[in-house]
């Protein structure tokens, strides 16, 4: 971690990239680093154990000039894109970059944590569910596939199988 934000830094200082990139990027960092952290913690007796960082929704002026700048800075390959979003893959995780479309919102669109067993144990997402309910935390949506929630700081956190 370390090592990028040394980099970052020295790109800001040599002017290839603006202050607000800088930030962005730091945000970014810091909020895959948290989720990592969080992921790896035991987590007790609760059924939802994060297994993987499956992906981060990143909110920035413009989606494909910040999609071009990751994949040339980091060697990124898109692996999806439509005229929403672009999603770049880093080794088995994604950064999914969204243009920003109101004013004051989050730059973390959301995190989403692959849960284990999620798609091959039918018990565990109903599992989850009541703990996230016995949490007092409440739901911000059901999806096929996903739970939506929000973690104490605002961010929304998805909760799902590994190819979400």
């Amino acid at each position: 971690m370390e090592h990028i934000i040394g980099e970052m830094l020295q790109n800001f200082e040599q002017g290839k990239i603006s202050r607000r990139q800088l930030i962005q990027s730091l945000a970014l960092a810091a909020t895959a680093a948290s989720a990592v952290s969080a992921a790896a913690q035991p987590v007790g007796m609760s059924p939802a154990k994060a297994t993987y960082l499956n992906h981060v929704g990143y909110r920035v002026a413009d989606f494909k000039k910040t999609r071009d700048w990751y994949a040339d800075m980091f060697n990124l390959k898109t692996v999806f894109e439509d005229k929403e979003k672009a999603n770049l893959m880093v080794g088995e995780s994604q950064l999914i970059f969204h243009d920003i479309t109101k004013p004051g919102q989050l730059p973390v669109d959301h995190i989403a944590l692959t849960i284990a067993g999620w798609d091959a144990d039918k018990t565990i997402r109903p599992a989850v569910t009541a703990e996230i309910k016995k949490r007092g935390i409440e739901i911000m949506r059901e999806t096929e596939c996903c739970v939506h929630i929000r973690d104490l700081n605002g961010y929304e956190v998805q909760l799902g199988g590994k190819d979400e």
